[in-house]
């Protein structure tokens, strides 16, 4: 049985979750701050499979809750829930850590539909990305291993090694670089990144693809100010380059 937590400080929405999750056969919890949530998920023998997350909480609202989860070392899979439909706000959910997000008010089928592909995800994790098949950089997909230049991504497992140092990635970093990755040596604007990626098709602010693209260079780049495979397009967007020695 799946275990849940839901972070909601409006209770007959919490309850009414709670309820119908329930009925669907997963084990469910409810924190109605941040820090009561931060508590539970990062018990030493916290088992939940994934967290519905709201952004307006007292005290520490969603995104630090995200964040220090995070920082933590805590990748339970998140799904954000947000009355704030802008752009920027679902961009900002993403790049403090959520995996999926919802505007409310949300179809309860969906939601159920969205928790479902994250716990599959997560436990494709559990696996370590076992039976998981090698790819080419345009064949890469949700479950793949790609190698280039000593290093390795694991998608199934969403970890990147380095030589000895494995990386724990968010989906959405994961699903960043798999994009970029199936367009190596192209240039790839910020704009279909939004759209291929996060599903996002309304003007927004840009700034936190940068973000993202610092923080995936510091995982893969030798020298992060002066990198090799993730290089800037200026006016454009960012090129992935596998192998930059013979490229």
């Amino acid at each position: 049985m799946s275990a849940l937590l839901i972070v909601e400080d409006e209770k007959h929405l919490a309850d009414g979750l709670r309820f119908n999750l329930e009925a669907e056969g997963y084990r469910v919890d409810i924190a109605e701050d941040g820090e009561t949530a931060l508590d539970l998920l990062t018990a030493p023998r916290q088992d939940y499979d994934a967290v519905v997350l709201d952004v307006m909480l007292p005290g520490k609202d969603g995104f630090a809750v995200a964040s220090e989860l995070r920082q933590a070392g805590q990748f339970v899979p998140i799904l954000m829930l947000t009355a704030r439909g802008r752009p920027e706000d679902v961009l900002r959910g993403f790049e403090s850590g959520a995996d999926d997000y919802l505007p409310k008010p949300f179809e309860l089928a969906i939601l159920i539909a969205r928790l479902r592909g994250l716990i599959r995800r997560r436990e494709w994790s559990r696996q370590d990305g076992k039976g998981a098949s090698s790819a080419t950089a345009q064949d890469v997909s949700a479950d793949d291993v790609y190698t280039f230049d000593g290093k390795t991504i694991d998608f199934g497992a969403l970890q990147l090694r380095v030589g000895e140092r494995v990386v724990q990635l968010t989906l959405m970093e994961a699903d960043l670089l798999r994009f970029l990755i199936k367009h190596a040596g192209k240039a790839v604007s910020r704009k279909a990144m939004l759209e291929e990626v996060w599903g996002l098709h309304e003007d927004t602010d840009t700034r936190a693809i940068d973000n993202f693209i610092v923080r995936l260079r510091k995982y893969i780049e030798t020298e992060p100010s002066s990198p090799r495979h993730l290089l800037t397009i200026r006016g454009v967007g960012y090129r992935f380059v596998a192998e930059p020695d013979t490229a």
